[in-house]
């Protein structure tokens, strides 16, 4: 081809990819992430409470699955257990790249975070044993409100404060890994019962494989596909839930890439996964688990549940002590550092958006109470998380007006 010939040739190119939508690059914003997950439970706030919630139960609790392999679980526990553990797959790759090549990496840039997390998790579960402590399920319960989820922050973040400067979004992002992690270690110890040696030998041998095979730079999906299923079996099986199984993979997965790569394996897997997770994998999930009746009668129900109180409590009021407090004692002290762009008023926005407990606080729920209360505590976690990100939202519209006013561009 003549140079020519070749210049003629780019801007056709350039044209028809400018024209091409990215579907998977849409998702990848949280912004988007976000409203699809707000539709979907949406949607299953009105299918729960509209003459159609027979049949929206009857899908939830419909069993399938090989008996043989004690899978035959409802659609709801199919999605609980089986979708979402793709969803903490790409968690662990976030974690593991942050953790090797990320903010994290650092320890005196990863420090704040870290203990801001940490604080995150203590206060509310603190608060919400305390409230609750003598009622029917506060033994396990006040797990619900240690987490934070990252697609609805972050969206929130993204919607009403895209003035925020970037180590802003990058402190909550951190802060909500870490948050993942805790919980995820809480679900692993709290939640596992019957435990089978064998499957639990089993599903640590076929991790030891996939390692291998990372580090043998296999790239084929033919051997991984199989492989990441075999291990989601054997950790269900083992009694452990079974969500752990991704977290572990991901955490396998290799995030340095080599000379000869355009990127990573991880990198690679997160790209291609983080759309399907966004944009399916956490709706269906959110879909099945968010449909609880919010009525009057349901209302009253929470209103004398000390359980239920205990859950909004500790995600409105402990989530901003526990994430401000932590971060403001651990920069006084000269533990960590908080970057300079962000103010502290800044700081408690982030904070407050810490008590959007959604998707890991909806597992838990699930996990660690039945029937009635279950769903006491479920509409409990709705409830707080939209309490915490209109406040988080406020805060940030109202900040940003200021900000705007003083640089004189509203004028």
């Amino acid at each position: 081809m003549s140079k020519a010939a070749h210049h003629k040739s780019r801007p056709a190119k350039a044209s028809r990819s400018a024209r091409t939508f990215d579907f998977g690059s849409y998702l990848r914003t949280e912004t988007v992430g976000g409203m699809v997950l707000l539709a979907a439970t949406a949607v299953a706030l009105l299918l729960a409470n509209s003459p159609a919630a027979g049949l929206y139960h009857a899908i939830r609790d419909f069993e399938i699955g090989p008996a043989a392999l004690h899978l035959d679980l409802s659609i709801g526990d199919w999605a609980k257990d089986g979708l979402l553990a793709i969803f903490f797959f790409v968690a662990g790759l976030e974690l593991k790249r942050e953790l090797v090549v990320g903010e994290l990496s650092n320890i005196k840039s990863a420090l704040l975070p870290v203990i801001a997390a940490i604080g995150g998790m203590i206060v509310p579960a603190v608060l919400a044993f305390s409230i609750g402590h003598g009622t029917p399920g506060a033994h396990a319960a006040w797990a619900i409100p240690v987490a934070t989820d990252i697609a609805f922050a972050l969206g929130v973040l993204s919607l009403t404060g895209s003035w925020m400067p970037t180590a802003a979004r990058v402190f909550l992002l951190s802060l909500a890994v870490v948050d993942d992690l805790g919980a995820i270690v809480v679900i692993a110890v709290l939640f596992t019962d019957g435990l089978s040696v064998i499957a639990l030998l089993a599903a640590v041998v076929l991790c030891v494989a996939y390692w291998y095979l990372q580090r043998k730079r296999i790239t084929t999906p033919w051997l991984y596909v199989p492989l990441a299923v075999a291990t989601w079996i054997a950790v269900h099986t083992s009694g452990i839930h079974a969500t752990i199984a991704g977290v572990a993979l991901g955490l396998l997965t290799r995030v340095k890439r080599d000379p000869h790569e355009p990127a990573s394996p991880a990198m690679r897997l997160e790209h291609r996964l983080q759309p399907w997770s966004a944009g399916l994998i956490v709706p269906v999930f959110a879909f099945f688990a968010a449909g609880v009746p919010v009525n009057g009668e349901a209302l009253a129900a929470i209103g004398a549940d000390r359980v239920a109180i205990a859950i909004i409590i500790g995600l409105v009021v402990g989530k901003l002590i526990g994430i401000f407090g932590s971060s403001f004692l651990a920069v006084k002290l000269g533990i960590g550092a908080k970057p300079d762009s962000v103010q502290w008023r800044d700081m408690a926005a982030l904070a407050m958006l810490g008590g959007v407990g959604f998707t890991v606080s909806l597992l838990i729920a699930d996990l660690s109470l039945a029937g009635a209360a279950a769903e006491r505590a479920k509409a409990a976690v709705l409830i707080a998380s939209a309490i915490a990100s209109l406040l988080a939202a406020a805060v940030l519209l109202r900040r940003g007006r200021k900000l705007k006013n003083a640089d004189g561009t509203d004028a």
